[in-house]
């Protein structure tokens, strides 16, 4: 039982430390990959979730507005509009 215990006490920080170190260098690899891609041409604004298999997004293409709806079967283009000008930051109270 005392050797249970004593493994138990030397194992579950070592676990747990390599569990947090993988998961640290997993979010340091994930920025250089997207890092070299330059400017993006989409930028999504929103996303609302209907269900557990769908989801509405509003995305910006090119100065227009694009409301999708993403689901199991694909994407699909619901409507487009201009797109509408960004607030400044700065001028909200």
């Amino acid at each position: 039982m005392l050797w249970y215990i004593l493994k138990l006490l030397v194992l579950l920080p070592l676990i747990g430390g390599l569990a947090y170190a993988s998961l640290k260098f997993a979010k340091r690899m994930e920025g250089r990959f997207t890092a070299g891609s330059g400017q993006k041409a989409v930028r999504i604004i929103e996303t609302q979730m209907l269900s557990p298999t769908l989801r509405l997004a509003v995305l910006e293409f090119h100065g227009r507005e694009i409301l999708v709806s993403a689901g199991k079967n694909g994407i699909v283009r619901l409507a487009e509009a201009p797109a509408r000008p960004k607030a400044d930051v700065e001028d909200a109270p």
